[in-house]
């Protein structure tokens, strides 16, 4: 295994044009966590051995962005409009290399865009805005990162109005937890408090007790503040 490096070659077939394409992604023995923040969002060792900069996948050929959560259904009509708003538009370039976190940014709201004109689940597309705010998080980016998240929530909030999360890896006690700690970061704490009551009150009925435990801590977190104001 000497000489063996972080990033590899994965190939993918785009699917909007057919055409094959390879990307870097970060083999898993290199990617060590040592923590979380409140949202998730994992800290790693190491900035260049970051999984996140590397989770959308970009077609050279055609422009079309896609992570692996995306679905491989196109609805009606939607084939047409992102042959016209994005393939038509492409100016070739290739992501498929080693990447820094403005190449990373650029790809994501690609495959955000993509993805709305695709009507790809709400979930999917929350994911995309989520890790975004973390990307502008790790360069300081304020208010970008604010921007980020409040669009989040609103695709989180879609997401659970229609349920359409039921059947991915996010359960209803996380999207209700990071509905609450997402809006308790852009400082709207009425409905922070809103949706971590929701996680409390669910807490006899999840295994997901870590999650419960965290908006509790959030909620405290909330009331502290508001008697020191």
């Amino acid at each position: 295994m000497a000489g063996l490096t972080p990033l590899y070659n994965k190939t993918y077939q785009c699917m909007m044009c057919k055409n094959t394409f390879s990307t870097k992604k970060v083999r898993s023995r290199f990617v060590k966590v040592t923590g979380y923040d409140s949202d998730f969002r994992p800290v790693y060792e190491s900035d260049e051995n970051n999984p996140i900069l590397y989770f959308i996948n970009v077609c050279p050929h055609c422009g079309f962005s896609f992570s692996d959560d995306s679905s491989p259904y196109f609805p009606p009509g939607t084939k047409e409009e992102i042959t016209q708003k994005i393939c038509k538009q492409w100016v070739p370039q290739n992501f498929g290399q080693e990447r820094t976190v403005i190449d990373s940014i650029k790809t994501y709201k690609l495959a955000a865009y993509c993805a709305t004109l695709k009507k790809e689940k709400h979930i999917v597309i929350a994911g995309m805005y989520m890790r975004l705010a973390w990307l502008y998080r790790s360069i300081n980016n304020v208010m970008q990162e604010q921007r980020f998240m409040k669009l989040a929530i609103n695709e989180y909030m879609e997401s659970y109005s229609n349920g359409d999360y039921q059947g991915t890896q996010v359960s209803e006690i996380r999207i209700l937890y990071l509905i609450g700690e997402l809006s308790r970061r852009i400082h709207n704490i009425k409905q922070a408090t809103q949706f971590f009551s929701k996680v409390i009150e669910k807490q006899s009925r999840t295994v997901e007790t870590k999650i419960v435990g965290m908006a509790k801590d959030r909620w405290h977190e909330i009331r502290e503040l508001q008697k020191n104001t």
